[in-house]
């Protein structure tokens, strides 16, 4: 049971499309890495913005909202949250902040990822945080149309400490040899953890969190920078799909990790890319412009509203956004369309910064 019963099933021969994606994130972390140590002032706009990014997209995923005045507020750490969505939210980001400053120096170990769980529901009371659950649970779909359709079934309850325990030895003991890139490692662990769902609320927020851990420890920065959950929020649907694909068989030892190390791979290929594109702008012409133009430039639309701009420029005022906008109007690179709540904005070029 489980992908640590025999990894080299899973990747003693890799094919060639899952090696080029290794080779591109490690390319990609070297640049990284430079950007990071020449530029460091140029960053703090972006390690902002992925907090934002990050407690948004991720409790949305679980249908968890609150307006983006508000989870700016609570990831600023400025207000009080008001209501469930808002503590659940709060403490999303309060998980974060220990990852963010702590990840490669918390013990990678069943205890600690039952703290951070109860650091999770640390504004919500749940007296159930930070313990592994105590009744059997299944994993569902809950459809537009009302149907409810069962992912996977989980490990028992009763079975759920020791499946724990075996995960983390497993993950130890391969990250300990150079067998298996160390990537990989950590997404047969998070395709194990969500399956063995162990705790009775929250397991995909913290396959998230856990996820960004991981990437800590494997030696990849880019979370701090670029939202992995956001990531994942964009392309939810791959990402069940992936998953479904991926935990047929997982009870007897037969399933296939290939789509879901391919997706896991894919995500933090996409952080890379969209941290050289942010970080490019960045450099240039100063980081709140290049947020704007950034969305405004790869937008898949000619047309686009100022509501759209603005979600994608956490932590830019109302004022500025405006004045950027008349300037790129001046300039000739997008022009209004119609008048009042329903007025667009028409991107008439791509050559600007």
């Amino acid at each position: 049971m489980g992908s640590f019963e025999d990894l080299n099933r899973h990747f003693g021969a890799l094919p060639p499309g899952r090696v080029q994606a290794l080779i591109a994130i490690a390319e990609a972390r070297g640049r990284e890495e430079v950007f990071r140590r020449q530029n460091p002032a140029g960053l703090e706009t972006l390690r902002g913005v992925a907090l934002i990014q990050s407690a948004e997209a991720s409790n949305a995923i679980e249908n968890i909202h609150a307006s983006r005045e508000r989870i700016e507020a609570l990831v600023a750490d400025t207000t009080t949250p008001e209501n469930r969505s808002e503590q659940e939210i709060a403490g999303y980001r309060f998980v974060l902040d220990q990852i963010h400053a702590n990840g490669t120096s918390i013990p990678f170990e069943p205890r600690y990822v039952q703290q951070l769980h109860g650091y999770l529901a640390r504004f919500t009371g749940d007296r159930t945080a930070g313990r592994w659950k105590g009744l059997d649970n299944l994993v569902e779909e809950h459809r537009p149309d009302g149907s409810v359709v069962v992912r996977f079934q989980p490990v028992s309850a009763d079975g759920t400490p020791k499946a724990m325990k075996e995960l983390h030895a497993g993950f130890g003991r391969a990250m300990e040899k150079p067998d298996y890139a160390p990537l990989l490692v950590a997404a047969a662990y998070v395709l194990d953890f969500l399956v063995i769902h162990p705790f009775r609320d929250g397991n995909g927020r913290m396959a998230r969190l856990i996820t960004l851990w991981l990437l800590y420890i494997c030696g990849h920065e880019v979370g701090r920078y670029i939202s992995i959950e956001k990531i994942i929020e964009e392309s939810k649907e791959t990402y069940y799909e992936a998953l479904q694909r991926s935990t047929v068989g997982w009870h007897e030892n037969k399933h296939d990790l290939g789509p879901w190390t391919n997706y896991f791979l894919g995500i933090v290929n996409a952080a890379y890319r969209e941290f050289e594109n942010r970080t490019g702008f960045v450099n240039r012409r100063g980081s709140k412009r290049a947020l704007i133009t950034t969305f405004i430039r790869s937008s898949l639309s000619d047309e686009f509203s100022v509501g759209q701009v603005r979600d994608a420029s956490p932590g830019v005022s109302d004022a500025y956004l405006s004045k950027v906008l008349g300037q790129l109007k001046a300039d000739g690179v997008i022009e209004p369309v119609g008048r009042g709540r329903s007025a667009r904005w028409r991107r008439l070029r791509h050559d600007f910064e």
